[in-house]
């Protein structure tokens, strides 16, 4: 079995392989993608939504879908504002079912 291993790394060593691209400068590409600021005065759509979402409550719901259509890939840091969007959406909804019960019943 030793052999075999020493063989396969011998011919290893005989390929001759080429780089396909520099890391580092793939790198700074993908740094400077995110030198542009975020849409909505710098704060990114979800914490937009979920500020004016107390005034239009509709506002939670839609960066909900955002955040479960997985918008935030496009720019990751739109991910921790949809996400505090989707969780006051829930808590929003879970107030508003428990005051309709209480008031029907």
């Amino acid at each position: 079995m030793h052999a075999v291993i020493s063989s396969d790394l011998k011919q290893q060593k005989d390929l001759n392989y080429t780089l396909i691209g520099d890391i580092e400068a793939n790198n700074l590409l993908q740094l400077a993608y995110f030198d542009e600021p975020l849409p909505y005065c710098g704060c990114g759509i979800g914490w937009f939504c979920l500020l004016v979402g107390f005034v239009f409550p509709l506002l939670w719901y839609y960066a909900t879908i955002l955040y479960l259509r997985n918008y935030y890939q496009k720019d990751p840091r739109e991910r921790t504002g949809l996400a505090a969007s989707a969780i006051v959406a829930l808590i929003f909804t879970i107030a508003v079912l428990i005051a309709v019960v209480v008031i029907v019943l």
